[in-house]
């Protein structure tokens, strides 16, 4: 992990798309930028299957909430915290209609023990052809 001030990246977790960190503390919180299911150094992304030009063929939206979660913990580890410090999840999805039962099923396991405030909502597109972000906020000991 690198830091400058407040600013936490995680050499594990996928590479931002644009200038901004995967997280930045601030007093006892730490706020994370969007994160998605990519995985870091490659432009694979779990669970999508896309053409020639860059199209989804394919999807499988659980493969792509196990792959979010996991570069979730990787950010919030190399950062000083932790899965069960997260305080607050703000959750994007493509495709509400289609995808919401499982990701929601997903996310019972994963916070079953931890239930941070959460608000999913769905949005017309990311920047990278996935079909869920999640944006979190969570304590630093």
């Amino acid at each position: 992990m690198s830091e400058t001030k407040d600013i936490r990246n995680s050499s594990k977790a996928p590479e931002p798309v644009g200038l901004y960190p995967h997280a930045r503390k601030v007093g006892n919180l730490l706020f994370l930028s969007g994160v998605g299911p990519r995985e870091r150094g490659t432009k694979k992304i779990p669970g999508v299957e896309l053409d020639d030009e860059g199209n989804i063929i394919s999807y499988d939206i659980a493969a792509q909430c196990h792959s979010v979660f996991q570069n979730v913990r990787y950010i919030l580890e190399d950062s000083g915290s932790s899965w069960d410090q997260l305080v607050d999840v703000t959750v994007f999805l493509t495709n509400m209609k289609d995808d919401f039962k499982t990701y929601n099923k997903i996310y019972a396991e994963y916070f079953k023990d931890n239930q941070p405030c959460r608000t999913t909502v769905e949005i017309n597109c990311l920047p990278t052809p996935i079909g869920i972000e999640l944006k979190c906020m969570a304590t630093v000991k």
